[in-house]
């Protein structure tokens, strides 16, 4: 299954092959899969397992066979090959201080294929399948689902071989965070269009209120996926933070950082939006600037 995406700064489209897309195709369409496979592959201790060996000293040698794969610029990290101690240390890489321009307005907080909503009620016009989103099964919270109601929503959807740390998209205050458990379902676009629902309302997520003192509270919802095991905040509740700091980031695994923020406060980019419409996904980097 090839994959479209528009790619912001170049406005072409382009085709993304899901890792282990073969897998996830059984998972998530072969009813046998379904059934019997796909309830394994979800569960914490695969994902938790897998984390582990992601972590041990040897997983070292598959980072220079993924960089060549995925065709990973290495001049944007931090650390080179050698110096990585773990698959996971490689996978949480830094960018080097200035590989990413923080731009005016209010920005992405990382590198991924952005989706967005103007209104969250838009969500069961672009998404057929399942059953419909809810705010309160997202979030396991009515009071919060119903202060976000009317909320614009975006969707940062980071692929393996993305930029795995996430950061604010404005300026503020954050809260400490609130973890919802849940199970581990891909994230992967081919996970999303079968499974929409399940995999943002039962996969383990959290939440951190960032209170800006000129666009409201902006909810800043991280969730985690298949083969994540941790989600890692590295931000000082209660401190104040610049626009583009780091929030925190995941381990192995391609990821979410989903973002609802008031309607009549900020105004999303009308090429997202269009591409949206589009059911097109568009690529952007970390600091870029998705509204106003």
């Amino acid at each position: 299954m090839q994959i479209k995406f528009i790619d912001r700064k170049t406005g072409q489209i382009k085709q993304e092959t899901p890792p282990a897309e073969g897998l996830l195709k059984f998972l998530y369409d072969n009813p046998f899969g379904k059934t019997a496979f796909l309830p394994l592959a979800r569960r914490k201790f695969i994902s938790a397992w897998y984390g582990r060996k992601m972590n041990k000293p040897s997983s070292v040698k598959k980072i220079q066979d993924f960089i060549d794969t995925h065709g990973i610029n290495m001049e944007e990290y931090e650390g080179g090959v050698p110096e990585f101690t773990s698959f996971n240390d490689f996978f949480y890489r830094k960018l080097k201080p200035g590989a990413r321009t923080i731009e005016s307005g209010f920005v992405s907080p990382g590198d991924g294929r952005l989706l967005a909503f103007e209104s969250v009620s838009d969500l069961k016009h672009f998404f057929v399948k399942g059953h419909e989103f809810t705010l309160p099964k997202f979030l396991n919270d009515a009071q919060l689902a119903r202060k976000y109601a009317n909320a614009s929503l975006f969707i940062l959807r980071l692929a393996p071989n993305d930029y795995h740390r996430f950061h604010f998209p404005y300026t503020g205050t954050p809260s400490e965070v609130t973890k919802i458990n849940g199970k581990y379902y891909s994230v992967s676009p081919h996970a999303l269009a079968n499974n929409f629902v399940k995999v943002f309302c039962e996969n383990k997520r959290e939440y951190c209120t960032l209170k800006s003192q000129d666009k409201g509270d902006i909810l800043l919802v991280p969730v985690g996926a298949t083969m994540v095991g941790t989600v890692i905040e590295t931000y000082s509740p209660g401190q104040q933070v610049a626009k583009g700091d780091e929030m925190g980031y995941f381990a192995f695994g391609g990821s979410t950082v989903a973002v609802l923020v008031d309607r009549e406060k900020i105004q999303i980019d009308a090429d997202i939006l269009q591409n949206t419409r589009n059911k097109l996904e568009t690529y952007v980097q970390l600091g870029d600037k998705i509204g106003v």
